[in-house]
């Protein structure tokens, strides 16, 4: 039997959402390992010898000084530039709101020339509800390969609102770095903008919850018949991708 990709989970104090990402990367073939990011200093190697990484969702340090931020600063003191070179290794990493938010902070983006920042959602307040996603179709990101038609999931945040200004809008869009759209925007997000990606294609970042639909129960509309393309999809793209 082939090898089960270990995929390791970092988490900080207030992250809340690693359980489901855990079942989600099971239900897609890998192995996750959850790493405190106070015990990461102890168990580098083993970041380094992992073949994907995942950041999840929550509200990582109480959401104090902006949401990510503190994640962020621990994780550049603690990785410096290690997700984009494992990404520039073919090593799959993905951040989920929270962990969107903390890649933000950590210049994925920024450092790539991207003037860009999560804000506050428009309307001002927390938004919890089921939204539908696409891929974008000029999109290189690998965690979307081959998605067709909508995939249903949460989202639940108050700064997820990606900001930008035109000429960065326009440069994410004509280089592929715009991974999914949301099909009703829920907060205001520029160009319906969901989730981005790297230049390799191998890092997403995106603020909706494809974790906890996994399965067509946890869809609020299965006993009727409504349901979705499960958000499990994403995570076997990144499996697959880890696995190679």
């Amino acid at each position: 039997m082939s090898r089960r990709p270990e995929a390791a989970v970092l988490t900080a104090p207030g992250t809340n959402r690693d359980p489901d990402a855990c079942l989600a990367l099971e239900l897609a073939g890998a192995n996750p390992v959850v790493i405190p990011v106070a015990s990461l200093l102890d168990v580098r190697s083993r970041l380094s010898d992992s073949d994907m990484i995942v950041i999840p969702g929550g509200f990582s340090y109480a959401d104090a000084l902006g949401a990510g931020r503190l994640f962020a600063t621990e994780l550049d003191h603690v990785l410096g530039d290690h997700l984009s070179v494992a990404a520039a290794d073919r090593r799959p990493v993905i951040g989920i709101c929270n962990g969107f938010q903390t890649l933000v902070r950590l210049g994925i983006w920024t450092r790539e020339g991207y003037r860009l920042a999560l804000g506050h959602n428009v309307d001002g307040v927390f938004t919890c509800e089921w939204v539908n996603l696409v891929p974008d179709p000029m999109t290189r990101c690998i965690w979307t390969d081959g998605l067709e038609g909508e995939v249903a999931c949460p989202v639940a945040h108050g700064e997820g609102r990606v900001v930008c200004d035109d000429a960065t809008a326009s440069a994410l869009m004509e280089t592929g770095r715009v991974a999914l759209r949301y099909v009703r925007n829920p907060n205001g997000s520029r160009g319906d903008m969901a989730g981005l990606t790297d230049a390799t294609g191998f890092i997403l970042g995106l603020m909706p919850h494809p974790e906890n639909h996994v399965v067509s129960r946890q869809h609020p509309g299965f006993r009727r018949g409504i349901g979705g393309g499960l958000g499990l999809r994403i995570f076997e793209n990144g499996v697959r991708h880890a696995g190679r």
